[in-house]
């Protein structure tokens, strides 16, 4: 079978790419030989006990596992080294190993495989993620008329064009993609694979009925959230369930959160702050009635997916999503599995915990979310989606080397003989 190299800059030992590129890897692993490299912060790659562990996880999947270091500042020139770095173990590995195939996850990896295929020849499978530049410029990281953006949005130009196959998580951002004015009559050919949870993992747990009603809240709290907006939401349940918590599992952003939380004026004691591991969300997730999946809706993140939406309608939790995001909104509607708030007014929010105890009360809501998770984010579905590119590509690659002239001769040669 071909053989795939995929570049992550997230690195294995962060809960994300444990959930969105090893949960995968391990399935693909098993149709054809990968080698995957990773950029690993230095204070993960430290403990030694979760490397070890990780370790032998990655080498019972059968992955070829290369781990490189990821430089953070300064960021501009960190991140040129570890592009220059990655795209020279790439090419030696594609070379060393035959690899015909490079899977790039978004935009930095881009740049790497974009140089691999200049130098080997190989096939590149851009894997978009979404957005990246304009959200840059979304959470006001960049200005929409500086270098940087310019920058990044030649780049993604160049890798749409010079891509074989793309990923894209929306339906909406596929959308987008059509009108982009360079790609009429280059289009490449464009996959729609969400965010995609491991439901073997994140199903219904057991739950007890003499505990307070517990609302959810997983992952980032500042840049792309409405984190503010989900105090606002709980302050309003507050108000009609006097006993609610709010349970918060977020890893870094702790005095981010606690400054929020004295801001809005909520009681220490109503929530729970957890820092936990991704292999510990699901038992925290049987802990909650609802789940919080609250985004900034500017104009990038329609190209966006929440892993945290797939999890919480995995583990049977019905959500509050607000429009603009991705597709979430016709996800949670069309399956009756939470409800879309559409603004944070005292009203709004009122209305919104009204709707939202209605929706928990009803005696089906979970097999709903489970169905509805089923149907959008199952990674079996979303492995045999890679599963299906990488055979498109393989028979692309072996077009392409009888179309080579050495090829043909040889074939020539073959057939007289």
């Amino acid at each position: 079978m071909t053989g795939v190299l995929y570049i992550s800059y997230t690195g294995m030992l962060e809960p994300l790419g444990q959930s969105q590129v090893l949960a995968y890897l391990e399935r693909l692993a098993t149709d054809r030989p990968i080698h995957l490299v990773s950029f690993e912060e230095a204070e993960n790659w430290a403990d030694s006990t979760k490397r070890m562990a990780l370790s032998k996880r990655i080498l019972a999947a059968g992955l070829v596992w290369h781990p490189l270091r990821y430089h953070k500042r300064p960021s501009a020139a960190a991140t040129a080294y570890d592009i220059a770095v990655g795209a020279f173990v790439g090419a030696r590995l594609v070379r060393r190993h035959g690899l015909r195939i490079v899977h790039a996850r978004s935009y930095v990896p881009s740049v790497m495989a974009l140089a691999i295929k200049r130098l080997t020849g190989a096939h590149y499978l851009f894997d978009m993620r979404g957005f990246w530049a304009d959200e840059r410029v979304d959470g006001g990281l960049w200005p929409k008329d500086g270098r940087l953006y310019r920058i990044a949005k030649g780049f993604e130009r160049r890798f749409l064009l010079a891509a074989d196959a793309v990923v894209s998580l929306t339906n909406a951002a596929k959308q987008e993609i059509a009108t982009f004015p360079y790609l009429i009559d280059h289009a490449p050919p464009v996959t729609v694979i969400p965010t995609c949870a491991d439901l073997n993992r994140f199903y219904p747990g057991p739950r007890t009925s003499a505990r307070p009603f517990t609302l959810g809240y997983v992952g980032g709290a500042g840049t792309w959230y409405l984190f503010e907006e989900a105090l606002a939401l709980f302050r309003a349940l507050k108000r009609h369930r006097p006993d609610a918590r709010l349970l918060i599992a977020n890893r870094n952003e702790h005095a981010f959160i606690r400054a929020h939380i004295a801001k809005a004026g909520i009681a220490v004691d109503d929530i729970e702050l957890v820092a936990a591991d991704h292999s510990e969300i699901p038992e925290l997730m049987w802990r909650m009635d609802a789940g919080l999946v609250l985004i900034k809706p500017v104009p990038s993140k329609i190209a966006s997916a929440p892993t945290k939406l797939a999890e919480f309608l995995g583990c049977g939790v019905p959500c509050v999503v607000n429009p603009g995001v991705g597709d979430m909104e016709s996800i949670v509607a069309d399956g009756r599995a939470g409800i879309v708030i559409r603004g944070f007014s005292d009203a709004d929010c009122r209305d919104a915990v009204h709707a939202l105890l209605d929706l928990v009360a009803e005696p089906d809501v979970a097999s709903r979310c489970v169905e509805t998770a089923r149907r959008h984010f199952a990674l079996d579905a979303g492995v045999r989606s890679y599963m299906d590119l990488y055979d498109e590509l393989s028979i692309q690659v072996a077009r392409d080397d009888d179309a080579r002239p050495d090829t043909a001769q040889k074939s020539k040669l073959a057939e007289a003989d």
